[in-house]
């Protein structure tokens, strides 16, 4: 797992390139990596989590008022929040105000994550695992946007390795932040950068927050392939898409959950070829 350290983006030029192309060979190669002095506080991200898990201990009725699981098409066992982060004074009213710290200290890590990269935070809590088992809190998939800065209070994300295709466990490093590659990246980069399947383990240990901070464009802003990416060698190999289409398709594929939306953009045959 390639670790980067963003603290010398701000030294000399040689270094800096460095940095830039080791984060670009993480993106073509593996698709994740994990970043140190981001520049977000650990005293930020503490309070985060605990915000996250006051919530999750709350009572079940004042928990469902806010409950985004059941609308959403991934299989799951867990409880889950998605938030719109961006611009957060235009979002935060939405966000639950039972409990007294949720909303300064969640806004104040959507605030400080958004700067490392339309905004969606997601608040995740994966129950403890019956005693001596290790099963499936969220089933394996990919995110739709461009990148997701991912916050965890332990460990339990794994991520495919493509060489091998087999899971690996991404180590929690102290204040470090993971971060993966999303749908929209594959599409804008002509799958020169590639999108990563993950799934998330109950651990019988503990409780897991989890606080995934998806990137993209606006609602309705379409990615498409880049077109200095594009030629007769390499013709566009996905279809233009926004993040409200990524909304539709989940809708209309209630009933086929494991219809990937990426998939569905793929461009196949005649389609593929250049129109001039």
């Amino acid at each position: 797992m390639p670790v980067i350290n963003l603290g010398h983006l701000s030294l000399d030029s040689v270094t800096r390139s460095r940095v830039v192309n080791d984060i670009a060979k993480a993106c073509r190669d593996l698709g994740y990596f994990q970043v140190i002095n981001h520049g977000i506080s650990q005293s930020v991200m503490d309070c985060a989590v605990k915000s996250a898990s006051d919530f999750f201990e709350l009572p079940s009725e004042t928990k469902e008022e806010y409950d985004t699981s059941s609308k959403d098409s991934i299989n799951m066992s867990q409880a889950f929040l998605k938030h719109y982060a961006h611009p957060l004074s235009d979002w935060i009213q939405y966000w639950p105000q039972q409990s007294p710290i949720y909303r300064k200290y969640m806004g104040k890590y959507a605030s400080e994550v958004r700067r490392e990269g339309s905004q969606l935070l997601s608040v995740n809590c994966y129950p403890k695992a019956s005693q001596g088992a290790t099963t499936i809190g969220l089933a394996p998939h990919s995110d739709y946007g461009f990148l997701t800065i991912l916050l965890t209070s332990c460990q339990g994300l794994e991520v495919v390795d493509r060489s091998s295709n087999i899971w690996k466990t991404v180590q929690k490093l102290p204040h470090a932040l993971h971060v993966h590659i999303g749908d929209h990246m594959e599409v804008l980069s002509n799958v020169r950068m590639k999108t990563v399947v993950h799934r998330a383990l109950l651990k019988p240990e503990e409780a897991r927050i989890s606080i995934p901070s998806i990137h993209g464009f606006a609602l309705h802003e379409k990615v498409t392939c880049a077109k200095e990416l594009v030629d007769e060698e390499n013709p566009p190999k996905y279809k233009e898409s926004s993040f409200s289409d990524f909304l539709e398709h989940l809708t209309a594929n209630m009933d086929n959950k494991h219809r990937n939306f990426l998939e569905s953009l793929r461009m196949y045959g005649l389609q593929s070829i250049i129109r001039v």
